[in-house]
């Protein structure tokens, strides 16, 4: 299979890989034919990317970090108690919001946690597609899974990592005070609109601090992913050891997630370019020497991902090292004249030295 942008997509085309709802739940599966009505929908519902089937590449299969299967139900249990925080006739009618929270979220990142032990390596790989509107519910399992890596290669033990899950899968729950009008908007925030939004840390901590099975380190991810290394973060302005490690960890999760998935305002960024922006951050507003653990776990061209090389020939990538993450193998599908090769051949970058990716397509 191979990942192309929807403007490539053409009707006939088949998904490979399914794509999600807000909900978690199939919005088309893996097999249906793309039609220029499907087409436009997806591109109309902020879809930018795909996984089509290809005859060259067909034995290429990218591997999520998470299984399908997890994926949907813990973003279905963040939809769930997402939802039921912003409505407010629960609050009204008196009732407990989501009064099993702590056992809900610690069965979901135990399903994670089983999911990334079960792998080979502890190499990140997203490959989800979901609509816009459901980033949200996504980035928060997203968030989760990527320091759970952390959490990992960090050495915690099962509390430890326990109490950094369910504080990445709830970082983000104080959104659910924020307007949705406000949320959605597209320019730049007024000052007062940029003090509405920058609550959400301290709303989120005060929510999850009322549960008596929700640890306190676990609600100070939600209240300090947005502090910074040096000082400049909020809603504290905290600087280094000041801010929790699980925090810390959240943060640079949560900046890779969100670069990486395309926005309102802008264009996702590639695995590449979010890497670099984080080492670029490296003591201003993260820790460097965990940007560096980080990015060790980072496909920075994932498989099935299209490239340019600096010979003018196009491939896809169709294995990773870890010990030469920015030199995949890559499968030729168009040779620098624009022919494609008799017969799709593969080169290692790690032995072409004289080749480079010049960028994704």
């Amino acid at each position: 299979m191979r990942k192309v942008q929807i403007g490539s997509v053409k009707p006939g085309d088949k998904l490979a890989k399914p794509i999600f709802q807000d909900n978690g739940r199939v919005l088309l599966g893996e097999g249906v034919e793309l039609n220029d009505r499907y087409i436009n929908r997806l591109q109309n519902l902020g879809v930018d990317i795909v996984y089509i089937e290809d005859g060259m590449t067909e034995d290429l299969i990218p591997e999520d970090t998470l299984r399908d299967e997890t994926r949907q139900q813990a973003v279905e249990a963040i939809y769930k108690t997402m939802n039921s925080f912003k409505d407010q006739s629960v609050v009204m009618k008196g009732r407990a919001i989501a009064p099993d929270l702590g056992r809900t979220f610690r069965n979901v990142f135990g399903q994670i946690m089983t999911d990334l032990t079960a792998r080979p390596n502890m190499m990140v790989n997203l490959t989800n597609i979901h609509v816009a509107d459901a980033y949200l519910f996504h980035h928060s399992v997203n968030v989760a899974m990527l320091a759970g890596v952390m959490g990992i290669a960090k050495g915690y033990n099962r509390n430890q990592l326990e109490e950094l899950g369910i504080g990445a899968l709830l970082f983000d729950i104080g959104m659910t005070k924020i307007p949705q009008k406000l949320i959605e908007k597209v320019g730049p925030l007024t000052a007062e609109e940029r003090v509405v939004m920058e609550s959400h840390t301290k709303e989120g901590f005060d929510i999850l601090r009322k549960y008596h099975d929700i640890s306190v380190v676990s609600a100070h991810c939600a209240l300090q992913h947005h502090e910074r290394y040096d000082g400049s973060g909020y809603p504290r302005r905290l600087k280094r050891d000041e801010i929790h490690m699980y925090a810390q960890i959240v943060g640079i999760a949560d900046v890779y997630d969100a670069l990486t998935s395309p926005r309102p305002h802008r264009k996702r960024y590639t695995p590449s370019e979010a890497i670099e922006f984080l080492f670029a951050a490296g003591n201003t507003y993260f820790d460097f020497d965990l940007i560096k653990l980080f990015c060790k776990h980072i496909s920075i061209y994932p498989v099935s991902t299209t490239v340019l090389l600096s010979s003018g020939q196009v491939g896809v990538v169709s294995l990773n090292s870890e010990l030469a993450l920015h030199r995949p193998r890559v499968r030729i599908i168009r040779e620098a004249d624009g022919k494609e090769p008799a017969s799709p051949y593969d080169l290692e970058l790690k032995d072409e030295l004289h080749l480079t990716i010049i960028k994704e397509l």
